[in-house]
């Protein structure tokens, strides 16, 4: 049985690495997984007072396909030693209203990723925080933290780092059995 991914990409920007790394991942993935990607860059900013009978569009799309996958693959840069404020903002429109939150029981793992030495760790803690709030089961171990991402891609965007395309392969192997775990198989 095949468990649709979705993969939230956490930077906004057309050629951020997080978005170079959601098009390299497919190519690493076990055939078991596909992976979906879910946009969030034209969500509104979460404000209760529009949560009414006809919330904004954009959150009833993006809660449904959310809803729609079986498990949640984030990727994310590190902005000020945190996650990406249209990251945290899905986060919190997934989470709505209260009650249904689109995120509840699925598993997530998450791949952060730095031009920096520390390869977003402060970032992927955060965010491991905010999905243990929201209820998203996230895969402990092994933890994903990219550094010096801007060398692994070459010039047509291409993951060439066979170490690093190595270590996703095993990482998202991983995250298949976690994923088949939480779903009782």
């Amino acid at each position: 049985m095949q468990s649709k991914v979705g993969v939230i990409v956490g930077s906004l920007r057309k050629t951020a690495f997080t978005r170079l790394m959601a098009r390299a991942l497919p190519e690493l993935t076990p055939p078991s997984l596909k992976l979906t990607e879910i946009e969030i860059g034209h969500l509104p900013l979460y404000n209760q007072d529009l949560e009414t009978e006809s919330p904004p569009p954009a959150w009833t799309t993006f809660r449904s396909e959310v809803k729609g996958c079986d498990a949640i693959l984030f990727l994310t840069p590190e902005y000020n030693r945190s996650m990406p404020g249209a990251l945290k903002n899905s986060l919190d429109v997934g989470s709505r209203p209260w009650g249904q939150s689109a995120w509840s029981g699925k598993p997530a793992a998450i791949v952060s990723m730095s031009p920096g030495a520390l390869g977003a760790m402060a970032a992927n803690h955060h965010l491991r925080q905010v999905l243990m709030a929201v209820n998203l089961a996230t895969m402990p171990y092994p933890e994903a933290y990219l550094s010096t991402v801007g060398t692994l891609f070459d010039d047509s965007g291409r993951l060439q780092s066979e170490e690093t395309r190595q270590f996703l392969t095993t990482f998202l192997q991983a995250f298949e059995l976690w994923i088949r775990k939480l779903q009782g198989g």
